[in-house]
């Protein structure tokens, strides 16, 4: 079947694609490909890099060995870290090795947060990761009892800055956010990035603004968006509403896809360049959404 013209460009814009946020596998918690696989598919998609993402466990080893042992894929697979009680939490010891192994992201702690375990309590949402499959996850603290940032977190600040990786605020909550990003922007960090505002961590439209005038890179799970994924929390109009909030130049899209029962990451990148041409944004705009600002924020 011959493909319309909109259909044309959304695959031109998937060539040199990045999905800077990708749960593939092998993982504890149920994945429907893992990161060979994707790295397959994502290169016959033409997509230029994919950042693999483990709430449980630093990613980097694998990447390396996918790079070593597949010379002929074409995307690139970089990871990074969790900051969650599988690796030690804020464990500065973690993120140098994974500093040191080519990682480019860490991300503050997604499931022991302590955000996200008080979200947990009133989510419908099922995340069958460590916090069901071992023991219960326990709230990794960034924030001190004065309100600053723990010097455990200053720590992995310094060594983020000194490596020039990009700080991820995962799942604390955007108050949160708002203290640590002040204070790695003091201790010299330039790449940071804002995780999905539009769920879970409590952000406001005003807070997206704030946060990009920062200079941080605000970054949307497609899976809250898409319709025909478990999910979707969001409509297209929400994405509009968030995407205008920082503006094209400070916003980029991800999967956060690769759950299994889900739609596959990349099927969920077509999707949301499709619905980005649907909401009316322009090539150029929806390119540097899906694959300039994601290059510039990772330095890839």
């Amino acid at each position: 079947m011959d493909l319309t013209a909109k259909d044309d460009e959304v695959e031109a814009l998937l060539v040199g694609a990045i999905d800077p946020h990708v749960h593939s596998g092998p993982s504890i918690a149920p994945r429907s490909v893992d990161h060979v696989d994707l790295a397959r598919e994502a290169s016959e998609a033409g997509l230029a890099a994919i950042v693999t993402k483990d709430h449980d466990y630093s990613g980097v080893m694998t990447a390396a060995l996918i790079r070593q042992q597949f010379p002929e894929l074409t995307t690139k697979v970089y990871s990074g870290i969790v900051l969650n009680n599988v690796v030690g939490g804020l464990n500065p010891y973690a993120v140098e090795h994974t500093a040191a192994m080519g990682g480019k992201i860490v991300w503050l702690p997604t499931l022991a947060a302590a955000n996200h375990l008080q979200w947990e309590k009133n989510s419908s949402w099922s995340h069958p990761a460590s916090t069901q499959k071992i023991r219960p996850a326990s709230a990794v603290p960034v924030l001190d009892e004065g309100g600053g940032v723990t010097d455990d977190l200053k720590e992995i600040l310094d060594v983020i800055a000194k490596n020039d990786m990009a700080l991820a605020s995962g799942h604390v909550h955007i108050s949160e956010t708002w203290v640590i990003f002040e204070e790695a922007k003091r201790r010299g960090v330039t790449r940071l990035i804002l995780t999905h505002p539009e769920d879970i961590v409590g952000a406001s439209l005003q807070d997206v603004r704030g946060i990009a005038a920062m200079g941080a890179v605000v970054e949307h799970s497609l899976c809250m968006f898409l319709e025909g994924n478990k999910f979707q929390t969001c409509t297209a109009e929400d994405l509009k509403s968030q995407i205008d909030a920082a503006g094209a130049d400070n916003t980029m899209l991800c999967s956060d896809l690769g759950q299994a029962g889900n739609i596959s990451p990349i099927e969920g990148l077509r999707r949301g360049i499709k619905m980005c041409f649907d909401l009316g944004y322009s090539q150029e705009d929806i390119s540097k959404m899906v694959s300039k600002n994601a290059s510039r924020v990772l330095g890839i």
